[in-house]
């Protein structure tokens, strides 16, 4: 699945990002309109992403349950956290393959400070602003007292909004949630031991009892194959050496100064 973002490739269409938000969302949409359908099996293996996404699809797929009254079932793969498992708490009933990492339930904001760096290099960015906070995330300026409080307020909302997410989807209460939600990663194990899944099971089996459960037989879509362009060039582009510039260029623009996500680093 990727990472939970609303990205694009380039203007060719090539270097296709692993995951498409807005086909995703679409095809969502399409299902709950679609008489044929008779539930939603999802398949997630991703470490997370932006809250503004997760959350999104999280809403497209409550939505589709509100107005069908079908199912969803919910598979975790290899990884299944923090903004993975937040879309999952759509789902009625939750799998996992005996080696799924999961949960990270929290939220991080992650901020580069380069301006040691632009010190070295005699660089310096001259900022004109309405207020002291407008330039508050530029990489090269180091965070207040006053900002680095703005975004923790920041970041402690998008928290609460996540256990209450939980506290919904798993019908948990709001202690029990917190307490397991530190960010820490479970196995399956301890997911089931936890009551954050449902069962630990393999992939074929879960999808043969959804079907059985729906009376329907399954049709799988797929919005994370790559095209062979987009390999290639992800292969070239691995091989070819880069210079001081491109390498800083890079930093600056992964760089996620300011956005709250709820992803897994590890």
């Amino acid at each position: 699945m990727g990472t939970i973002e609303n990205a694009s490739g380039d203007e060719l269409g090539l270097n296709q990002p692993s995951y498409h938000h807005s086909a995703t969302l679409n095809y969502v949409k399409q299902l709950e309109q679609d008489d044929s359908n008779k539930g939603i099996f999802l398949y997630l293996n991703t470490g997370g992403g932006g809250v503004y996404e997760s959350d999104e699809l999280y809403l497209a797929l409550m939505e589709y349950k509100e107005v069908t009254g079908r199912p969803i079932w919910a598979y975790f793969g290899p990884t299944t956290a923090s903004g993975g498992y937040y879309i999952a708490m759509a789902a009625d009933h939750i799998i996992a393959n005996r080696n799924t990492t999961t949960g990270s339930i929290g939220v991080i904001l992650s901020y580069t400070d380069v301006s040691g760096l632009y010190e070295k290099l005699g660089l310096k960015t001259v900022y004109i602003t309405s207020g002291p906070n407008k330039s508050m995330g530029a990489s090269d300026l180091p965070l207040t007292d006053e900002q680095r409080a703005i975004y923790q307020s920041v970041v402690d909302e998008a928290y609460d909004q996540f256990v209450g997410i939980v506290c919904e989807g798993r019908g948990m209460e709001d202690t029990r949630v917190r307490q397991l939600a530190d960010g820490r990663i479970y196995t399956a194990q301890q997911a089931l031991d936890n009551g954050l899944i449902d069962e630990i099971g393999e992939y074929e089996q879960a999808l043969a009892d959804f079907s059985d459960l729906t009376g329907a037989d399954p049709y799988y879509t797929d919005f994370s194959e790559q095209t062979i362009f987009s390999w290639l060039l992800g292969a070239v582009e691995t091989v070819l050496p880069k210079s001081d510039n491109q390498v800083l260029e890079e930093l600056a623009e992964t760089a996620e100064n300011g956005v709250p996500m709820y992803v897994y680093a590890g």
